[in-house]
């Protein structure tokens, strides 16, 4: 039988049918001089099965996931030799010649165990799929290779799980380790590559640069990702002062000036007027002194709003802020400032009084909206302006604070908040497609927690 192309449905990362792979494990060059790729075939990978509690499948030349009888797979992966940053991480199969397809591929989730044994593990000891979903197959075919993005899980050198499992009663069949060249595949790549599909990509945090290394290793990060970087606020610590510029955040985020879009918080604000933030920066903080601008990437209109100053209805920045998003010719709106509507973190309440910005961005049909000031990073479900869950017209919003100053705990958990973390450094990157969406957490180096997903534009 051939190869049968059928383009699979997407969900929370990026899955594409692909027509070859490389099968055994090489180092190629990539598509630039700075790029290199490493493929890797799994060291352990096997399904467990609830109606057969007690055996094992690990020298089974399939895997499998299924809802009837219900079967889970595993796969483990050792990374070794890779230098760089990891810019691309893609696991991929090859579903059986020996079966007609599935209309659901499976959801592939990051596991924290990396020590289940292949000949070893049954139904009844199988070890936990505990981690962040990192994308989904839809329909697949026989004899067809899929992939799925991710890129979250896999940072570097080390051992790696994936567990798949789906709720459709339609199995789905890949080819396990024991097929031989048609066994599963991670292909890590390295180096700065552009996105595939060249839209925009937004990168950012605020909450930044202290005397401490974190900012050091956020902005490692952004070395390696391409686009428009953004700041929630508090760029520098303690009070925004322009020795603390030239001393902390010029050596670090500062090397990416020339493309940043910054927003104040109240540390800038820390020094009168801010006027060691507004001389920094200068036009890339928009009109001098006043801290709240718009611009638009691709398909987006962008705004940086200002919470240090008035923002109540019939304020100067919310009666601008409504104006401009009228003039907007953009389908898709994505904002940012420094104080969050809507924070699980114990260190800083909720800041109601950017309700008006939030409402004015809610009746214009907004998307995104972004914030910082607690340090840690929290995702919520689209919300309304009184935070009411709201899949219609709501805004999917984020504490993005974990640029590099010591992070804040979490207290009482608040509705609708659907991520959290309060551990790791890293960047919250946005790629801005026509009508759509990806967000990705990317944790420093030496850290892997990881969140990502998908949103569509109202």
């Amino acid at each position: 039988m051939g190869i049968r192309l059928s383009r699979p449905s997407v969900t929370m990362g990026t899955v594409a049918v692909l027509v070859a792979a490389t099968a055994a494990v090489v180092m190629t060059g990539g598509t630039s001089a700075s790029a290199a790729t490493a493929t890797f075939k799994p060291v352990a990978d096997t399904y467990v099965q609830n109606d057969t509690t007690s055996t094992n499948y690990g020298t089974s030349t399939q895997l499998v996931v299924d809802n009837s009888p219900v079967r889970r797979m595993f796969l483990r992966f050792t990374v070794s030799g890779v230098s760089g940053t990891v810019t691309s991480a893609k696991l991929r199969l090859r579903t059986i010649s020996g079966n007609d397809g599935s209309s659901a591929g499976g959801t592939f989730r990051a596991m924290s165990n990396t020590t289940w044994s292949e000949t070893g593990t049954t139904w009844a000891n199988q070890p936990s799929i505990d981690g962040a979903t990192l994308g989904s197959i839809g329909s697949v075919s026989a004899n067809g290779w899929y992939e799925v993005d991710v890129t979250s899980h896999v940072r570097g050198n080390g051992t790696f799980s994936f567990g798949a499992t789906s709720s459709n009663t339609d199995g789905a069949y890949y080819d396990s380790r024991e097929s031989g060249a048609d066994a599963p595949q991670l292909v890590i790549t390295t180096g700065t590559t552009p996105p595939p599909s060249g839209d925009p990509v937004l990168v950012g945090v605020g909450d930044i640069s202290d005397s401490g290394s974190g900012d050091t290793a956020t902005a490692a990060l952004l070395d390696n990702i391409s686009g428009t970087v953004f700041t929630t606020g508090d760029n520098v610590y303690s009070n925004g002062t322009a020795s603390e510029f030239n001393s902390y955040y010029a050596p670090t985020w500062g090397r990416h000036k020339s493309r940043t879009r910054p927003s104040p918080g109240n540390h800038d604000y820390n020094t009168s007027g801010a006027t060691g933030y507004y001389n920094y920066f200068g036009s890339q903080a928009g009109p001098s002194g006043r801290g709240y601008y718009s611009y638009d990437l691709g398909n987006w209109h962008v705004v940086s709003l200002n919470s240090n100053i008035s923002m109540s209805a019939g304020s100067a920045q919310e009666q601008w802020l409504r104006a401009d998003l009228a003039a907007s010719t953009k389908p898709c709106t994505l904002a940012y400032w420094h104080h969050p509507l809507y924070t699980s973190s114990s260190n800083h309440a909720p800041s109601t009084s950017t309700r008006p910005l939030y409402q004015a961005l809610y009746d214009n049909n907004a998307d995104v909206v972004v914030w910082g000031h607690n340090h840690v990073y929290e995702r919520f479900a689209p919300m309304n302006p009184n935070g009411g869950y709201d899949a219609g017209r709501g805004l999917r919003s984020f504490v993005a604070g974990m640029g590099g100053a010591g992070h804040y705990s979490f207290g009482t958990i608040q509705p609708n908040s659907e991520a959290r973390n309060s551990s790791a450094y890293g960047v919250l990157k946005f790629t801005l497609h026509a009508n759509s969406y990806d967000w990705q957490f990317v944790p420093v180096a030496g850290q892997s927690y990881s969140d990502s997903g998908t949103g569509s534009c109202h």
